[in-house]
C-alpha cells in the first residue's frame, strides 16, 4: 500500500498548471491524502478513474480544507472529530469548528487500518493559536488517534505545522521561539511519540537538509533552505510492516512538496 500525503496550498492551481495529473500518473499513489484544498468539489474539474474521493471543505471560502482520493474504498469515512469524542474536552466547540468547519481532519478506514489525513492549525505570526493548539487540539487529535488504535493500527498523515527537532528546519535558532517551532508545538509532537506512534521518514533518513516546505522569499526551495512540517507517522503496531518513507522534493506546484509511505499490508 501506497500512502501519500500532500499539502496542495490550493487544488485548483496545482490542477490547471498540470501539476497534480502528472503527479498521479507518476506516482500512481493507492491513497493519497491532501492538505489546504481551498475548495469544494463542485469547484474544480478533476477526473480520477479508479479512486474514490473524499472531501472536508472548509466553510470559509477558499480556506483550508483536506482530502482523500483513495483506489480502495473505505469501510466508512470520518469528517472532523466525532461529536460525542469532541464533548469529552473542556473547548469542544473550538475542537469541533476546527476539525469540521475548518476541514480540517478526515478519517477512512480500511479492513487492516485507519488512515487519518490532517491539516494542524497554525499558531500565527502572532501566536495567537499558540494556547489553542498546545491545550486543546494537539492533545484532542493525540487522544483521537489512540481511540482509533483500540480497534486497528493508525496511519495519520499531513502538515502538523511544526518542525519536531533542530534537524526538521534550516535554520533553528533564528526560529526558536517562532510558529512551528515553539517549545509547545514541538512538546505536542513529541507526546506523539512518546506514546508509540513512529515518524516513519526517520526510520530510513537521519540528519538535516530533509525538507517539505520551504518560503517563497530568497528562492529558499533552490537553495534548500526549508522545514519539514509534512509527516506520515504509524503506530508501534506498524513499524515491521514500512517498507520506505521519502520526501519527494521534486515534484512542484505547492509550497509543499508530497511525501510518501510504503506498507506491507
Amino acid at each position: 500500500m501506497r500512502i501519500y500525503s500532500w499539502n496542495v496550498n490550493g487544488i485548483r492551481a496545482v490542477v490547471n498548471k498540470g501539476f497534480f495529473q502528472s503527479f498521479i500518473k507518476s506516482h500512481e499513489p493507492d491513497i493519497l491524502c491532501l492538505q489546504e484544498t481551498k475548495a469544494e468539489r463542485g469547484q474544480i474539474e478533476i477526473d480520477l478513474p479508479g479512486y474514490h474521493e473524499y472531501w472536508n471543505s472548509a466553510v470559509k471560502k477558499g480556506y483550508s480544507g483536506t482530502a482523500i482520493f483513495s483506489k480502495h474504498e473505505p469501510l466508512s469515512v470520518i469528517n472532523g472529530f466525532p461529536k460525542a469524542f469532541a464533548r469529552r474536552f473542556k473547548f469542544a466547540d473550538e475542537l469541533e469548528r476546527d476539525s469540521s468547519e475548518e476541514g480540517r481532519v478526515i478519517t477512512a478506514e480500511f479492513p487492516k487500518l485507519y488512515v487519518v489525513t490532517v491539516y494542524t492549525p497554525n499558531a500565527k505570526d502572532d501566536l495567537s493559536r499558540l494556547a489553542l493548539r498546545h491545550e486543546h487540539w494537539d492533545p484532542a487529535f493525540l487522544a483521537y488517534c489512540r481511540q482509533l488504535e483500540k480497534k486497528k493500527p493508525v496511519v495519520f498523515c499531513g502538515d502538523l505545522n511544526v518542525a519536531h527537532t533542530e534537524l526538521d528546519l534550516a535554520n533553528p535558532k533564528p526560529n526558536r521561539g517562532k510558529k512551528g517551532f515553539t517549545d509547545e508545538e514541538r512538546e505536542g509532537f513529541r507526546n506523539f511519540i512518546d506514546t508509540g506512534f513512529i515518524d516513519t521518514f526517520r526510520l530510513f533518513q537521519q540528519g538535516n537538509g530533509h525538507y517539505t516546505w520551504w518560503s517563497h522569499f530568497a528562492n529558499s526551495r533552490a537553495r534548500n533552505v526549508g522545514w519539514r512540517i509534512d509527516y506520515i507517522l504509524v503506530s508501534g503496531a506498524l513499524k515491521d510492516t514500512v517498507e520506505a518513507a521519502q520526501i519527494h522534493a521534486d515534484v512542484m506546484g505547492s509550497d509543499h512538496c508530497p511525501i510518501s509511505l510504503r506498507l506491507a499490508v
